[in-house]
This record gives C-alpha cells, structure tokens and sequence, in this order.
C-alpha cells in the first residue's frame, strides 16, 4: 500500500515537522489538535519553517506554497477518516496517548495503519487497545524533524509484514533514513542518548564542571554537534524525566533512577528551550 495521505493527531513541535517533512515531500496531511489556536499556530510554524528555507534558497517559493496547500488543519477527528496513515504526536504520557489512539482507532476504516511518535512508551501496549494490532507501528522521529534524517520504525509484537513494509517506504519517501527496532521502553536512540544525559546532570549536580565544560567536553572529545544538557534543553527537560520514569518502572533497575536535580528543574517549570530557562537561559 502506497501512502499518499497522512492524518497527523498533535500540532505541536514534532506534529508540524511531521507535517511539513509530509507536505514537502508530496504527501496529502490532515493535522488535528484540540483548538483552533493550536491548530494555527502548528500552521504557522511550518511556514515559518518554510520561509527559512526560502532565504536559504534551500526551496522555491511556488515549492512552499504547494506543501502549505497540502496540509489542512482541523479540531474534528472524523477528517481524519480519508488518511491511510494517522500519526499520534501527542505528549509523551502513556494514558494520553491511549486515550488518542482509542480514538483514531474509533474512526478511520479498517485498513488505515495507526502509527505512534512515542519516544518510549510500549508499541505492543498501545497496539493492544485498537482493534488493529496488526495495523499498528511506532514511528519515531527525531527533532528538528524537517532536519532529522533518523526515524526509528518499531515493530509491536503484532505488527504485520505488511503494516511494516508501506511505513517503511513512506519514511524513504520523506527523505528520511529509518531503522527498524524491536519493542523496548527507549526502543535504541533514546535507550543510549537520554541515560547519558541523566548522567550529565549527575555530573553538574555534584559539582564537576560547570554546563558550558560539561557540554564542551562532550562536544570536543566525543565528536557531539551539540552537549547533553543543551540538548537536554532542546528536547525539554520535562521529556527527559518522563522518559526516565519510564525506563525505571518498565526496567525495574536503579541505573535508570532520574537524577534529584533533573526531578527538580522540572518542578520549577524549568523546561529548556520551550520555557526559556533550563539548564540555560533562552
């Protein structure tokens, strides 16, 4: 089965790169969020996104206004029974996330795949509400999504050959380079990456460098284009603990405990990028 036409449910960060990595890339998008001024916004941001690349000369203005006509924004879940593939980009909370997917699953035909963007959460949990399991995938990208060529393609134990195969292809379709991964909590990115950032922050709250050393010292001797705890901030802080907090109740190992200062940041709404404060100041 060739997609030709995505439903995307969130229209936050990684639901318009989504979009725009879609609409760019041909593809036909429905993006769906619970208002209309979230809607708008995840609209305006891809064209932001769009205009950049404008200036970059990196596209055409007639290339950006065909992938601006692709993407129609929505509240209303039922426009969303005309995709082949819907895409949950919601926030990484597991009951939020089986709240949405009950819902997709309530709507689109029979055939249509229902994807996750979950950075950790079980595929073969949240497949198991639907009643497709065999129809059901993890599709993980990675932000800036526009800019990421990585999307980690995650097979439930249920997933078919076939559900596999047409995600597959849409992700080369997109320009994207996918891996394919067995169900775990953290699947491999996140399972290596956010573990040595949780480690960042235990080395800053013992007092060993200071950020801007710690993140130096990771750039300079282990070839990162950008330190743990800035990246920690552009991923957001908050995403960071819960993916944390998951890997400690699904692993039951206390390597995975989130760091206290980690815990803490959190609490304060110290976010990262998103908040304009984390680790530091934006």
């Amino acid at each position: 089965m060739k997609i030709e036409k995505v439903g995307i449910v969130g229209a936050g960060t990684m639901g318009n790169g989504i979009a725009q990595a879609c609409a760019v890339s041909g593809i036909q998008v429905v993006m769906v969020d619970i208002s209309d001024a979230a809607v708008s916004k995840g609209i305006a941001t891809i064209a932001g996104s769009l205009e950049r690349l404008i200036k970059k000369e990196k596209l055409s203005v007639a290339d950006r206004d065909a992938a601006m006509a692709r993407i129609q924004g929505s509240t209303r879940y039922e426009d969303l029974a005309s995709a082949q593939l819907v895409i949950e980009a919601a926030t990484e909370n597991y009951d939020l996330k089986v709240k949405i997917v009950k819902q997709i699953d309530a709507l689109v035909g029979p055939d249509v795949i229902i994807a996750s963007n979950t950075s950790s959460i079980s595929i073969t949990k949240l497949a198991a509400v639907t009643g497709r399991a065999d129809r059901f995938i993890g599709m993980h990208f990675f932000n800036p999504v526009p800019m990421m060529a990585l999307v980690e393609i995650i097979r439930g134990l249920q997933t078919s050959d076939a559900t596999h195969g047409a995600v597959h292809a849409l992700a080369q379709n997109l320009g994207k380079s996918p891996i394919t991964v067995k169900n775990a909590p953290g699947f491999v990115v996140n399972r290596i990456l956010v573990p040595m950032i949780n480690e960042a922050f235990f080395v800053l709250a013992e007092g060993l460098a200071t950020p801007e050393d710690i993140d130096a010292g990771m750039k300079l001797g282990c070839n990162q284009p950008i330190g743990p705890l800035a990246l920690a901030d552009m991923i957001g802080l908050d995403v960071c603990l819960a993916v944390m907090d998951v890997y400690l109740q699904e692993f039951g190992d206390s390597k995975y405990r989130p760091c206290p200062l980690l815990k803490e940041m959190v609490a304060a709404g110290r976010l990262g990028r998103k908040s304009g404060q984390g680790v530091y100041f934006y």
